[in-house]
C-alpha cells in the first residue's frame, strides 16, 4: 500500500494527494469526491478500499484519516450537474474541485481509475488504486462515508424512498418507490431508464 507513495517521495514530492470518488452508479443523490494528503511515513491500520470495509470500520477510519491528514477536501457534483454534463464529466469535476480545495496544495496527484483527465500539477491514474495506495484508499473512505451520511440525511426529507438503506442505488425497493411516488429533484433524470420506471 506504500510503494507508489514511496517512489514519489524518493523523486522529491512532498504533498501527495490521493483522489477517489463514491456514487457514480446510484439513481439518486450526488457523486462525491475526496482528496487527501497524509503525512509521510504514517501507517493507518486496517485501511483498504472502502467497498471492502464494514460501515462501522469505515466510520472509525474516517475519523482517524481526517484527524491525521495534512489536508483533505470533500466535494460533490449534484444530480442536476450529472444530468447536464453526464456522470463521467461530473465525477471529473468533483475530483478536480477536491484537489483545488485542499488547505495545503498538493504537488502530485494520484487518482483511482484509468482516466486521462489532466491536472495542472503532476499526476498519475492508478487502476484499482484504492487497493494499491494507502492515500487513495483513504480518499475512497472519505468519499464513501461522506456520501452515505448525506444520503441518510436525505432520507429524512424523502422517507418513502429508503435512501438510508440503499444510498440511492437502483435496488428493487428503490425502483418500486420511484414507480409509486415518482422522480424527485434529487434523482438523476438521465438515469431513469424504462426498466427503472417500470415501463420495460
Amino acid at each position: 500500500m506504500f510503494e507508489i507513495e514511496n517512489d514519489l517521495y524518493e523523486k522529491g514530492y512532498k504533498n501527495i494527494a490521493g483522489v477517489d470518488e463514491a456514487g457514480r452508479g446510484p439513481l439518486a443523490g450526488p457523486v462525491c469526491a475526496a482528496a487527501v494528503i497524509l503525512p509521510e511515513g504514517l501507517v493507518i491500520e486496517g485501511i483498504n478500499d472502502s467497498k471492502k470495509l464494514t460501515e462501522k470500520k469505515r466510520e472509525k477510519l474516517f475519523d482517524e484519516i481526517i484527524n491525521s491528514a495534512v489536508a483533505y477536501s470533500i466535494q460533490y457534483a449534484s444530480p442536476e450537474l450529472i444530468d447536464k454534463i453526464n456522470i463521467k464529466e461530473a465525477t471529473d469535476y468533483a475530483m478536480a474541485e477536491a484537489v483545488k480545495s485542499l488547505q495545503v496544495p498538493a504537488d502530485y496527484v494520484i487518482v483511482d481509475g484509468n482516466d486521462n483527465k489532466p491536472y495542472e500539477i503532476p499526476y498519475s491514474y492508478i487502476i484499482k488504486g484504492d487497493a494499491k495506495s494507502q492515500t487513495i484508499a483513504a480518499a475512497s473512505i472519505l468519499a464513501k462515508v461522506s456520501r452515505d451520511r448525506l444520503m441518510t440525511k436525505m432520507a429524512e426529507e424523502y422517507p418513502q424512498y429508503g435512501f438510508e438503506k440503499h444510498k440511492g442505488y437502483g435496488t428493487k425497493a428503490h425502483c418500486e418507490a420511484i414507480q409509486k411516488y415518482g422522480v424527485t429533484e434529487v434523482h438523476r433524470k438521465s438515469f431513469m431508464t424504462d426498466k427503472v420506471l417500470g415501463k420495460a
